[in-house]
């Protein structure tokens, strides 16, 4: 699935784009995106875990260990549902999770002539891969790809059964 989200979002994964990835986990795909973005471009990573964006910048080091702290890629703690708005507008965001209805606030986050991809549907049931693209401010289009059986969008506490 990561490299056929790259594939529907690369062409909005050009030199000097902003991109977001919502659930960075292990920071593969963030850092795949991060190659394409080119010098100019930035990627935001956005986990809940905490273990997790510590595994994240682990990995991405390992890669190069120059791109964090260059700030070409941010792993930061958070809700993935609210996404990163002080980073974006973004003209990429890939959702690694299904949530249960397309989230507003990423909507909001995602640049005019940006596209996002995500899972849509309930945990468990049938859930499609959706493509979103952004005309202007108040339209959208969206495009289902095909079916798919993602883990929920959810917060730290619903995750870890706490």
């Amino acid at each position: 699935m990561h490299a056929y989200a790259l594939e529907v979002l690369s062409d909005k994964l050009v030199d000097g784009a902003r991109v977001l990835d919502i659930g960075s986990g292990s920071g593969y795909l963030t850092a795949c995106m991060a190659a394409m973005v080119g010098d100019s471009g930035k990627v935001i990573g956005v986990e809940h875990i905490e273990d997790l964006v510590k595994k994240s910048v682990e990995s991405i080091n390992k890669w190069n260990e120059n791109v964090l702290s260059s700030e070409k890629i941010k792993i930061i703690l958070g809700d993935g549902r609210e996404g990163s708005s002080e980073n974006g507008p973004y003209d990429a965001i890939h959702v690694g999770a299904a949530a249960s209805d397309i989230p507003q606030a990423l909507i909001e986050q995602l640049a005019v002539n940006g596209r996002m991809v995500l899972p849509v549907g309930p945990a468990g049931g049938s859930q499609e891969f959706i493509q979103i693209d952004k005309f202007d401010k108040n339209k959208i289009s969206t495009k289902n790809l095909m079916g798919v059986m993602y883990v929920p969008l959810t917060d730290k506490k619903k995750q870890l059964n706490k």
